[in-house]
């Protein structure tokens, strides 16, 4: 919401100018509205949020507000939901462009440092550009200049009245607006989302598009390989032609419901496609070579997580019987093994709604995936307290309906339980479902079934507030994103590294403040996880992220409900009933 304007460009540099040279907290004079005239771009408003304590510490915050009527952007570019996300995507990216061209370091600290929330390969609702009724507001930081601990006053003047007013002429205006590429932006994310809704009137759970490019730079580098690169090439029993608002129709494999068996050599491209299809969740910007990759939305990549804790999970559709005595069905542990904390994280995907499983057998528990008829041999079932995958993985589909896409080059075992088998070679995939469905049979079954006929059930659980504290010494709350790896909230310290789904910190920022929320205004004792993941979701879709957050942040980003539980579930002091 904007405050009240105090005055125009020219009561602001007054006021800058008064307070040259004095002691840094004089900036906060500047708090508050300033009406900025039209020079080069349209008028706006001028909001400082939030004036930085001392040239060291975080960034200022400000906000830029330009009515419609002045912004003149084209209405097309964001006359539904999903236009609108990637409008506002592409307009941060533009800011952020325009940012960096005007940012010079000034004085001490951070000072001249210009900047709004960095973003990735992914379009996602972030609150760093809104669209209201009355205005286009752009989120961003400036790092007030200092000369020590000293306001440098007519530098910041530059700063807030020159360079300012450049980067609003340059992003939110539709005299420079490169309308060629914010409507390829805006269609290939609306032709994804289209994709996304005709899975499943398809009965497919992911779709990767012909002369997609999968492959990444490296580890630390998402964009694509730009060289040496096998474009992607669907086999033919498995080609299906999709609809799309603005493509018109995009072919590519389809990836049925049931089980799919990713199998191939080493260094295949096996992990690569699965690794695609776990961001397929999300869209992506033109050019990254996934656009039309597409999973179903509340696809969740599983994985062991060896020391991960666990709080309250029935595990025992998988692991029984284990030695002290230990509950499995209110297993909790805070050093959890490789196959109980699998166990767990595929009971908590289901639990907070997941439809699809992804799974790579390079990052499972070996003894959770398979044992063979050998070890059966050895050791009897009796002894074990574990059911296999294998063994379960048929169960879940057939019970409970949740397919999976499993990453397999070890065990020929899951060819009996399989529905499609896709084979990887040299980067090519193959169906190879009719040569495999062959060896299974050719060679009879020697492992017993261990899966006990069904399933098992998935309990619902209940957060209990006193489980869930933000707060740190003398402040009600205290969070940080440290990367995309661990959340610190309150005293606690969130591992999230084996969440491989959430793909920008600014996500992990909007997850704690999601969870600070929930704790003050929804978590009674009496709400099953899976209604408060309902509540939050139901808030997000009709308030935005501002629903959940303070303070008006321009650096949060929105996650899907299954990386918000995810973090609550890992969460020590968590408890639940």
């Amino acid at each position: 919401m904007a405050r009240r304007a105090r005055g125009n460009e020219a009561d602001l540099r007054r006021t800058l100018e008064r307070i040259d040279g004095r002691g840094y907290k004089a900036y906060k004079d500047i708090e508050g509205a300033w009406e900025i005239p039209a020079r080069d771009g349209p008028p706006f408003t001028l909001i400082v949020d939030h004036v930085q304590g001392d040239p060291f510490a975080a960034p200022s915050r400000l906000r830029v507000r330009v009515p419609h009527p002045h912004a003149q952007l084209p209405g097309e570019l964001y006359q539904n939901r999903v236009r609108e996300i990637a409008f506002r995507d592409y307009l941060t990216r533009v800011f952020g462009r325009a940012a960096r061209q005007e940012s010079s370091r000034t004085g001490s600290g951070k000072g001249g440092a210009i900047a709004i929330a960095p973003c990735g390969q992914e379009i996602l609702e972030r609150t760093s550009v809104l669209i209201d009724r009355e205005c286009f507001e752009a989120r961003f930081t400036v790092g007030l200049p200092a000369a020590g601990r000293k306001v440098l006053g007519r530098a910041a003047a530059g700063i807030l009245c020159d360079s300012v007013p450049k980067i609003v002429a340059r992003s939110l205006s539709g005299a420079t607006l490169d309308r060629r590429a914010a409507t390829e932006h805006v269609e290939v994310a609306e032709d994804a989302e289209a994709i996304r809704s005709a899975l499943k009137a398809s009965d497919l759970v992911a779709f990767v598009a012909d002369e997609s490019v999968l492959p990444r730079r490296s580890g630390v580098d998402d964009r694509p390989l730009p060289e040496r690169v096998v474009p992607f090439t669907s086999p033919g029993s498995l080609r299906v032609t999709l609809p799309c608002p603005n493509l018109g129709t995009v072919t590519g494999m389809g990836v049925r419901k049931g089980i799919t068996l990713i199998v191939g050599g080493g260094y295949h491209g096996k992990s690569t496609l699965l690794s695609a299809l776990e961001r397929g969740v999300y869209n992506h910007v033109p050019g990254d070579g996934r656009e039309y990759v597409v999973a179903d939305e509340s696809a969740v990549k599983i994985r062991a997580e060896d020391g991960r804790s666990v709080i309250g999970v029935d595990i025992s559709p998988f692991i029984t019987d284990l030695p002290g005595g230990t509950d499995t069905k209110r297993f909790s542990s805070p050093n959890a093994s490789g196959s109980t904390s699998q166990a767990a994280n595929i009971v908590e995907a289901v639990e907070a709604g997941a439809r699809t499983l992804l799974v790579d057998e390079d990052t499972a528990a070996t003894n959770f995936m398979i044992r063979d008829h050998r070890m059966q041999e050895l050791i009897a079932k009796d002894r074990e307290p574990i059911t296999p995958f294998v063994d379960k993985v048929r169960r879940l589909y057939d019970d409970l309906g949740v397919s999976t896409v499993l990453v397999m080059g070890g065990s020929g075992d899951y060819f009996d339980v399989a529905d499609t088998v896709v084979a990887m070679d040299h980067f090519r995939p193959y169906d190879v479902t009719e040569q495999a469905k062959g060896i299974a049979e050719r060679y009879e079954r020697e492992r017993a079934d261990e899966s006990g006929g069904t399933f098992g059930e998935i309990r619902s659980r209940c957060p209990q507030p006193e489980g869930i504290d933000p707060s740190k010494g003398k402040k009600p709350v205290k969070t940080q994103a440290r990367d995309l790896e661990e959340l610190a909230f309150g005293t606690e310290e969130i591992d999230l590294r084996s969440v491989s789904q959430i793909v920008d910190t600014a996500q992990v920022r909007a997850v704690a403040s999601a969870l600070v929320h929930a704790k003050e205004r929804h978590i009674d004792g009496r709400l099953t996880m899976s209604e408060l993941l309902d509540r939050i979701e139901h808030e997000l879709d009709k308030g935005g992220l501002d629903a959940v957050a303070r303070g008006a942040p321009g650096d949060i980003a929105r996650f899907r409900r299954h990386e918000l539980a995810a973090a609550l579930n890992r969460l020590r002091t968590l408890r639940v009933s």
